[in-house]
């Protein structure tokens, strides 16, 4: 594990991080995953405190190891992950528009 470091801290924060797509649809077809995994790294390189261990992404769900500073809240870092990945998504691929 890596070890950060902050003004006043030293931290090893790793979460590991499920989620679903609406409904379990199979729609994270391989084209899709692509386009997923560039949105994730995206965001991680405009938040630079932010880093991802592993992603693996199935037809329905994914799973992501990050490591979050303790000066950015858990909550805040999967709303800015889902947000930016869902509008680059529904931007890209019309079909996941309509659903």
């Amino acid at each position: 594990m890596r070890t950060q470091n902050l003004s006043h801290c030293v931290y090893q924060h790793q979460y590991h991080l499920v989620w679903g797509t609406k409904y379990r649809r199979k729609f994270l077809k391989e084209y899709v995953k692509a386009d997923l995994t560039e949105s994730f790294f995206g965001t991680v390189k405009r938040h630079p405190t932010l880093h991802i261990f592993t992603l693996n992404v199935d037809n329905d769900h994914l799973h992501l190891q990050i490591e979050i500073p303790p000066d950015m809240p858990v909550c805040e870092v999967v709303q800015l992950l889902k947000q930016n990945s869902s509008r680059a998504l529904k931007k890209r691929f019309a079909f996941i528009r309509r659903m």
